[in-house]
């Protein structure tokens, strides 16, 4: 069955708006980052349809050293105004229930719909309806219904990808406002944009490993076996028709060979033997590519590459800047044995996803001073008395 997407308002019954009167300001969700709660009825959540909630939500990540789910799950029970003001609380939420089913979590569900809604969800077969800031600021919740159980399976399996998606999307957002609580090393990224015409936010615990003509190497060292860095290295006058999976895979080994290396002559590059996996992407509106897999250090011994030992995940952004005719790649990385890796490169997602060029930020910054001139000169004349 083809997903159905409905332009549905959401309706919030006297439940959720009890208090709203008096409440001055609304609060930041809580909970874990990288968990989503869901909220289903025991039974269901014993039944497929848990299961295709479980396979969908938890979807594996095959490029980690360990496969790791793209989110950690969280079951809460709907058995009253607590337990549902807990709900509400949360930063990431998936309500999912049948139509046609009697439980509390149906009743949730049809009172956040119109009538209207609830008819169309009957006629085409299921609805998807995520939503910002439902209860609380910082937050996503996911609304999957279905008129029967077998329809409501379809409809988690086909808006899966997307309810993933937007929960990375929403979860690099609440981490990037975490990462630069204590601050960013501006310094840095006007060097950056003054000497190379790019720049992305750098952490304060970051420095700059090497600055060369065309690669930049940022690296957080936090011990001497754990360490995150993202590079930076374009390609003046780039041809957006180079690039192939193959031709990121070349370039990248032959950056990390030259310039990410390690003692006795070892040397960063693609671990090809694990799964690798390159999609077209958007990247901050520039056609590219995201690439992911595992990188694994080498050496030469007697003439023959070996394996050094070291490795860990990694995720490559490639795009084409038009205004620049540059390709760009936007690179990042992780190295902490021991522990889960996912939220750790989520953190690199996120500054790589901050890079801009210098002439967005020209542009920006010209277009926030039309914007305030143009205030300042719609503004009303007031004369005082006497003038």
């Amino acid at each position: 069955m083809k997903k159905s997407y409905i332009g549905v308002f959401l309706i919030l019954p006297a439940l959720f708006l009890a208090g709203c009167d008096d409440l001055k300001y609304t609060p930041t969700a809580v909970g874990k980052e990288g968990n989503v709660v869901i909220v289903a009825d025991t039974l269901l959540w014993a039944s497929p349809v848990g299961a295709a909630l479980r396979e969908e939500i938890g979807y594996p990540i095959s490029t980690l050293p360990a496969p790791e789910p793209s989110f950690g799950i969280e079951t809460f029970p709907l058995i009253g105004q607590a337990s549902l003001n807990r709900i509400k609380a949360q930063k990431n939420v998936v309500i999912a229930a049948a139509l046609d089913d009697s439980s509390q979590v149906t009743r949730l569900i049809r009172s956040l719909f119109a009538e209207d809604a609830l008819q169309a969800v009957y006629t085409s077969g299921g609805a998807t309806i995520l939503r910002n800031d439902l209860w609380r600021l910082s937050q996503k919740v996911a609304i999957v219904t279905a008129p029967t159980n077998e329809q409501l399976i379809d409809e988690i399996k086909n808006a899966g990808p997307e309810i993933r998606s937007q929960f990375n999307e929403i979860s690099r957002t609440r981490t990037n406002r975490d990462m630069f609580k204590k601050g960013r090393q501006f310094e840095v990224e006007e060097r950056l944009l003054n000497d190379h015409g790019f720049a992305v936010n750098v952490q304060h615990d970051f420095q700059v490993a090497i600055d060369t003509t065309d690669f930049i190497w940022l690296r957080r060292i936090l011990s001497s076996e754990s360490w995150r860095s993202v590079f930076v290295h374009y390609v003046e006058n780039g041809n957006p028709a180079e690039m192939t999976p193959e031709w990121i895979y070349n370039t990248r080994d032959s950056l990390t060979q030259k310039y990410v290396t390690g003692n006795l002559n070892g040397f960063v590059e693609i671990d090809r033997r694990r799964p690798l996996e390159t999609e077209n992407i958007s990247f901050n509106d520039s056609f590219g590519f995201e690439t992911r897999g595992l990188w694994q250090m080498m050496t030469y011994e007697d003439g023959e590459k070996r394996q050094f030992g070291m490795g860990g995940p990694f995720v490559t952004y490639t795009f084409y800047d038009q205004d620049s005719g540059r390709i760009y790649l936007v690179d990042g990385m992780v190295f902490a044995p021991g522990y889960q890796k996912r939220e750790f490169l989520r953190q690199v997602e996120v500054i790589s996803y901050t890079f801009r060029t210098l002439d967005e930020v020209e542009t920006a910054v010209t277009s926030s001073t039309r914007e305030i001139e143009q205030e300042l000169l719609s503004a009303p004349v007031r004369l005082t008395s006497g003038q």
